[in-house]
C-alpha cells in the first residue's frame, strides 16, 4: 500500500534529551511507511540511545562525528544534507533549536542542518519553563521565520514529574504529520526521472555535432516536479544552468551517457520525462587526432544512437512515459505520431526555429495523450513547466487508478 512517505528519504536527527528513547519507534514507523531513513545523532543523544539500536531499525549505518576520517573522506556530510528529501529532528532540545536558530554548525546535526536545501522540521522536547522561557520562544519565531516547522510540543506529564507544555509529541503522531506535510504536492513520493539539455557527440578531440538546446525547459520542467513533492533526478547534457532546488543532478555529454544513465535509474523511476534533445546520430568513428583543414569537402559517415525514450517506454515495468517532440511544421501531427509510434502517456511539442522554442526564455505547447490534447499558450518555460507538471501529475494519477486492483464487492 502506497502511503505519501513512500520512497522519500528522511534524514532523523535525534538530540539529546529524555524524549531520545522515542526515536526509535518513529525510525520504525517511517520505514514500515516505505521512507529510507538516516539516522544522525549528536554526542548528547548517546547517552540516552544507542546508535546500534537506531542501526538495526534504519538499515544503515548511524553517523555522530563530524570528524569522521572515513566518512568524510568524500565529504560525506554535504553529502548527507542533498541526500535528504527532509529533515526532521526529534527530539529537539532547546539547547539545539537555540544553536540552529543563531547559525551553529559545531557539531554533524547543526552543519547538515545548515547544509541542506531540503525541508526542515523540529519536534520540540523540554521541561515545561524551559519551552515558556522568552529565550526559547525568540529563538522558535526566528526559526518559524526562516521556514522551519515545529511539530509540537505536546501537553502532558513530563520525565520530571510536572505536568505542562513541552513534551515531545509520540511517534505516530510525527510521522502521520509529517506525511501530510510531505503530501501537498500532487507528485508527492512519486520518483520522477528527467532529461535535460542537448548531447554533444565527438567528432575529433576538438569538433562535436550538437544542437542548440539550452536545458532550460527540462530544468524548468525539474524544478516544477521537485514543488509538486516528487523525488527528482534530472540527467542533463551540457548547459550551464544552476541544479534546481532539492534536484539530484547527473551530468552526462554524450547520447550513450545519457542513455546509460537512464537506464541506470529505470528501476526506481515511477514517471519519466524526456525534455532532452538527444542527437539521433553521432560519427561511426571519433578522430583520435584534429581533423586538419585540406579537401574543400568532408563527408562524415553517421550512426544512429539509442532511442533512449522508446527503449524506456518499452521497459518493463514501464514508467509513466512523457516525451517532448520539437518541430519546424506540422507540430500536433508529428507528435500524435511519435505518441502512438512509442506508446507514450503523453506528449509535449512545441514549434522551433525563427526564435522559438530553443535558446529563449519562452515557449508554447501542443500537449497530447490518447483521446486528448491541450494547448499550453506561449509564456515563459519556468510557468508552462508548471501548468505542465500539472497536467501530467493529473494523467499520472489516472492511469495509476486504471492500473490499482479491483475493489469491486
Amino acid at each position: 500500500m502506497s502511503t505519501p512517505l513512500a520512497h522519500l528519504r528522511i534524514l532523523l536527527g535525534v538530540t539529546g534529551g529524555i524524549a531520545a528513547y522515542k526515536a526509535c519507534e518513529l525510525t520504525r514507523l517511517l520505514h514500515k511507511a516505505g521512507a529510507q531513513v538516516r539516522v544522525v545523532m549528536t554526542p548528547a543523544a548517546g547517552h540516552f540511545v544507542t546508535p546500534l539500536s537506531l542501526q538495526a531499525l534504519s538499515g544503515h549505518p548511524v553517523r555522530s562525528e563530524l570528524f569522521d576520517a572515513a566518512a568524510e573522506a568524500g565529504m560525506d556530510h554535504i553529502e548527507l544534507a542533498r541526500w535528504a528529501d527532509a529533515v526532521l529532528v526529534a527530539p529537539a532540545t532547546a539547547d539545539f533549536m537555540a544553536r540552529l536558530a543563531h547559525g551553529r554548525a559545531d557539531d554533524l546535526l547543526t552543519t547538515l542542518c545548515l547544509a541542506t536545501e531540503a525541508p526542515l522540521f523540529l519536534a520540540p522536547s523540554m521541561n515545561r519553563v524551559m519551552w515558556a522561557n522568552p529565550v526559547t520562544q525568540a529563538n522558535r519565531m526566528l526559526l518559524e521565520s526562516r521556514d522551519i516547522a515545529l511539530l509540537g510540543p505536546a501537553e502532558g506529564e513530563q520525565a520530571c514529574g510536572e505536568t505542562g507544555e513541552g513534551r515531545m509529541r509520540e511517534p505516530a503522531e510525527l510521522a502521520s504529520e509529517l506525511g501530510e506535510r510531505l503530501a501537498a504536492g500532487p507528485l508527492a513520493g512519486c520518483r520522477v526521472t528527467i532529461t535535460a539539455g542537448p548531447t554533444r557527440e565527438p567528432i575529433d578531440p576538438v569538433r562535436v555535432l550538437s544542437n542548440r538546446s539550452s536545458g532550460r525547459m527540462g530544468f524548468a520542467v525539474a524544478e516544477a516536479a521537485r514543488a509538486a513533492g516528487a523525488r527528482v533526478t534530472l540527467i542533463t547534457g551540457p548547459v550551464a544552468l544552476p541544479t534546481p532546488a532539492g534536484v539530484e543532478r547527473v551530468d552526462v555529454e554524450t547520447a550513450a551517457e545519457m542513455h546509460a544513465a537512464v537506464l541506470a535509474r529505470l528501476a526506481s523511476t515511477d514517471l519519466f520525462i524526456g525534455v532532452a534533445a538527444v542527437a539521433d546520430y553521432r560519427p561511426a568513428e571519433v578522430m583520435v587526432h584534429k581533423l586538419k583543414k585540406g579537401a574543400e569537402t568532408l563527408e562524415l559517415r553517421l550512426t544512429r544512437t539509442p532511442d533512449i525514450l522508446a527503449e524506456v517506454s518499452a521497459h518493463r515495468p514501464r514508467p509513466f512515459c512523457v516525451g517532448f517532440a520539437a518541430e519546424t511544421e506540422s507540430v500536433v501531427e508529428h507528435a500524435r505520431a511519435k505518441l502512438v509510434a512509442k506508446q507514450l502517456d503523453l506528449i509535449a511539442a512545441n514549434r522551433v526555429g525563427d526564435g522559438l522554442g530553443l535558446e529563449v526564455e519562452d515557449n508554447a505547447l501542443d500537449v497530447l495523450w490518447d483521446g486528448g490534447q491541450c494547448r499550453l499558450e506561449r509564456g515563459p518555460k519556468t510557468e508552462l513547466a508548471r501548468h505542465l507538471i500539472q497536467l501530467i501529475a493529473k494523467r499520472y494519477a489516472l492511469a495509476r487508478g486504471a492500473h490499482s486492483p479491483s475493489t469491486k464487492a
